[in-house]
């Protein structure tokens, strides 16, 4: 079994070594899809890890929408400290995140319990469809959760800055999109009202972190990648966004898989941002 730090990413050959051994980690499958928010659960009814338990972007990663919050607005501390709680997540407990969409879902729920304060959380190398190929056991059989009261207040692991952070911060600080080349450029917009990206940030779509196979690639592969594309800049100088702080994560995790660590995620995203028309945009 690995002895790597349990904090970026598992591989399946590991994973099956704990669901072995006792105490088992527990599985949350965040598997979703943008254009049809009720197929990653269908996914995982048809399909999953035994044991694992379902974790819904909507409904369990994300505050309520204002219309000038962004797309999936972060809960605050205390609420997801509660959904933690329900999921029977404590400081104890080994977490071990997947979905079927090359871990853009599954490194949000990183992300945000290492912003709870959880140290014990790392991403399925692969996701589901690594864990289905290497003959993986699965089941359909539903899966009751064994509740905990709610997390403890804990220091954060991760951190995040919001608009006002990042208006003050615009030119400072380097903000890093993990939107696909075209959405940056603003050539096509298919899921917010207006096109383009906040001004001074650079380009890193999420996909280019992963290998043909739909595994990360290497962690030295990835650290040449990001370090050519964030120069100079300390790592604890980024920012990261996308459209609505989901595939900013994935770019996260990456720099941290690649020991490039101490980044920041900006939750709102493009969705927040270009929510205000008083806001600057730039295109191309």
């Amino acid at each position: 079994m690995t002895t790597h730090p349990f904090n970026t990413l598992i591989a399946v050959d590991d994973l099956r070594a704990l669901l072995a051994s006792e105490p088992k980690p527990l599985v949350l499958d965040a598997s979703f899809d943008l254009s049809d928010p009720a197929a990653g659960e269908r996914s995982y009814a048809a399909s999953h890890i035994p044991g694992s338990l379902y974790v819904h972007l909507d409904r369990d990663l994300c505050a309520a929408k204002t219309g000038t919050n962004g797309r999936h607005p972060l809960p605050d501390r205390a609420a997801f400290a509660r959904t933690a709680g329900r999921l029977g997540i404590t400081p104890a407990t080994r977490v071990v995140a997947l979905d079927r969409q090359g871990g853009m879902y599954a490194a949000r729920l990183w992300w945000m319990l290492r912003w709870l304060g959880h140290a014990q959380v790392a991403v399925l190398d692969g996701g589901f469809a690594a864990w289905h190929d290497a003959g993986g056991e699965v089941s359909t059989a539903p899966v009751p959760a064994t509740p905990a009261p709610p997390y403890p207040d804990q220091a954060p692991l991760a951190a995040g800055v919001d608009v006002a952070d990042l208006t003050k911060g615009v030119g400072r600080s380097l903000v890093l999109d993990a939107r696909s080349g075209e959405r940056f450029r603003g050539e096509k917009e298919p899921i917010d009202p207006v096109a383009g990206h906040i001004p001074g940030a650079l380009n890193r779509f999420h996909g280019a972190n992963l290998a043909p196979d739909g595994r990360f690639k290497p962690a030295e592969a990835l650290k040449r990648e990001l370090a050519a594309t964030i120069g100079s800049r300390d790592p604890t100088e980024v920012i990261h966004s996308c459209g609505s702080g989901v595939t900013a994560c994935h770019n996260l995790l990456a720099m941290e898989h690649a020991g490039l660590a101490g980044s920041r995620l900006y939750p709102g995203s493009w969705s927040e941002w270009s929510a205000d028309p008083a806001r600057p945009i730039a295109r191309g």
